[in-house]
């Protein structure tokens, strides 16, 4: 017997999408990951304060609200499994989704929540230090009081490190750009803003070869990579913005992506270019990657899928 909704992916959005399909009495069956990706819950797990999510103005840790969101879900009559989605049949409907395990459900709609994993640097010090001066996210961590009025570093070239660092310079002391190139890959405009703002410094032709710290980030070891001449820089926190993938590798092309590999939907909604199928969260939306505007559109992804669903006449 088939589902009426299956939700791809734990984190805000996925989440959000269950609690209101759990609510409508869809019964919704969540896969909420495992490895691939990340881990289950999605970025927020690895975040600690989060001070910009509505409703918590002394802040919540990322690991408890995620919590919270899955046991929201589960008292409404949201199902879950702790298991990745190895592939999808979008070919017929009911849809199929087979797990890691090798089980297949069938749906009658689906949610795909599954989130962008943001590029990282391969570095043992950086995967040591993570949350500890080092993020992915300027707009989630930089009004943090461990940054306030404090050296900072953006490493990256493009568009996203360049709104990286403008963001940061509304709490830094100083914030360095560091770009392995002597060019900035970020549009005229940007690079405009960049070279002209007075707490902003550009590194040129520097790569991060390790990120030096005990407990918490104090500075960088960079490597020039036209002379290979290391330095030191010191600084209280690192926001790589180095690009990030989104986690759509299990659905092997049977839906519309970017150029970048973001899904797309349709203006004005969440659904994807095969009718019974939304998308949700950071997976569709390479823009603003925000907790809070993926668990909206987790909301929207759900009151799509439910009124499509009555819409067919299949809604149980």
């Amino acid at each position: 017997m088939a589902d009426n909704v299956i939700v791809i992916g734990s984190g805000p959005a996925g989440l959000t999408a269950a609690i209101y399909l759990a609510r409508a009495g869809l019964s919704p069956f969540v896969y909420e990951g495992f490895q691939s990706g990340g881990m289950p819950g999605g970025q927020l797990m690895t975040t600690g304060a989060v001070e910009n999510f509505p409703g918590f103005p002394k802040g919540v840790d990322g690991q408890l609200l995620m919590s919270d969101m899955k046991e929201q879900a589960a008292r409404f009559g949201a199902r879950m499994s702790m298991e990745d989605v190895s592939g999808v049949d979008l070919s017929a409907r009911p849809f199929k989704v087979t797990s890691m395990s090798g089980e297949t459900k069938q749906c009658r709609s689906l949610i795909v929540a599954t989130g962008a994993t943001a590029r990282r640097l391969p570095l043992e010090s950086e995967r040591r230090l993570w949350t500890k001066g080092i993020s992915a996210c300027a707009v989630c961590d930089g009004a943090l009081p461990i940054f306030r009025n404090k050296p900072l570093a953006v490493i990256g070239g493009g568009d996203s490190a360049i709104e990286e660092a403008m963001h940061l310079t509304q709490f830094a002391s100083k914030v360095y750009i560091i770009h392995r190139r002597d060019e900035l890959r970020a549009g005229a405009i940007m690079r405009k803003r960049a070279s002209e703002h007075p707490k902003i410094e550009i590194l040129w032709n520097k790569v991060v070869e390790e990120f030096v710290g005990d407990s918490v980030l104090v500075s960088l070891r960079l490597k020039d990579t036209k002379s290979a001449q290391m330095s030191e820089l010191k600084v209280s926190g690192a926001f790589e913005a180095i690009g990030h993938v989104p986690n759509t590798s299990f659905l092997a092309g049977q839906l519309q992506t970017s150029d970048t590999g973001y899904i797309v939907t349709k203006p004005g909604s969440t659904a994807a270019s095969v009718d019974g199928v939304f998308a949700a969260g950071d997976v569709q939306d390479s823009k603003y990657r925000q907790a809070v505007t993926a668990a909206g559109s987790g909301c929207m992804a759900a009151l799509d899928a439910e009124r499509w669903l009555v819409r067919q006449g299949e809604q149980l």
